[in-house]
């Protein structure tokens, strides 16, 4: 069931599936909800797992005058959460960008987040941006970089880190939008590594509170594997043979993180 909420005068699309203790997933840049599709599988037997196309993604629009700083990025999520009627302390799942959104959400309102699963994400001032993420940052550059997109161009970046099939990496391309390309523009050139002093130790003290996991692909080319032991917590796991989406290579990592925690926390 794709279900469609309205988030600040937006519309937000959004995967809702399972029964039970709800499980909140926020996917990265260039993904959408589907994503998350082969963790949902697995997870959504016993729990009500949600994923949004997070603002500009997919189906998803950008609310009016969204900036995407951190608060801005906190109050999305907060407000999404209300939307779709998430009364219960949530299991927050977060992949590359969606780890912004959601752990500003997490440090504004850890009333609302029950445990936490990571895999290949950022939130720290000792952070340095990839090559892409750089292009992306500069005006214009990124601009061009966006017009010049290309499915082989995309494709031969994509396999760098991900194994998946052609048919898969093609119905990712495919979900790329105009609106999309604005939304990651406007949201690299809003995280400045410095805007993070602060919010991670923040969120280090609300992982002290809280069960988390990091799941992490050791075969990433754009945030170095000594970033998964950055967020306070210290069940780690790492992929040596994985990359950047562990969550699509291996789905049952990520699904069977977040059982193990549901079930002791």
């Amino acid at each position: 069931m794709k279900p469609t909420f309205e988030v600040l005068g937006s519309q937000v699309v959004a995967t809702v599936r399972g029964d039970g203790p709800p499980v909140l997933l926020l996917h990265g840049n260039p993904d959408t909800k589907e994503i998350w599709d082969g963790v949902i599988d697995r997870v959504s037997k016993s729990r009500t797992c949600v994923a949004p196309d997070l603002p500009g993604f997919g189906g998803s629009e950008i609310p009016v005058d969204h900036d995407f700083s951190l608060e801005a990025q906190a109050r999305w999520v907060d407000a999404f959460a209300d939307a779709a009627k998430i009364d219960e302390p949530v299991t927050l799942v977060v992949h590359d960008v969606g780890g912004a959104h959601g752990f500003a959400w997490a440090v504004k309102h850890p009333e609302r987040v029950a445990r936490i699963v990571v895999t290949n994400t950022a939130f720290s001032p000792e952070f340095r941006w990839h090559f892409w993420a750089r292009v992306w940052r500069a005006p214009l550059l990124g601009e061009l970089s966006m017009a010049l997109m290309s499915y082989p161009l995309f494709a031969r970046e994509t396999k760098k880190s991900r194994r998946a099939s052609e048919l898969a990496i093609r119905e990712s391309y495919d979900r790329i939008t105009p609106r999309m390309k604005r939304g990651v523009l406007a949201w690299y050139r809003k995280m400045d590594p410095e805007v993070f002093e602060g919010w991670s130790k923040k969120l280090v003290a609300v992982v002290r509170e809280k069960p988390c996991a990091v799941r992490w692909g050791d075969r990433d080319p754009y945030i170095p594997k000594r970033f998964a032991d950055s967020f306070g917590t210290k069940d780690v796991k790492h992929y040596p043979e994985n990359g950047h989406w562990l969550l699509a290579e291996r789905p049952d990592a990520i699904a069977d993180a977040v059982l193990s925690l549901t079930a002791d926390g």
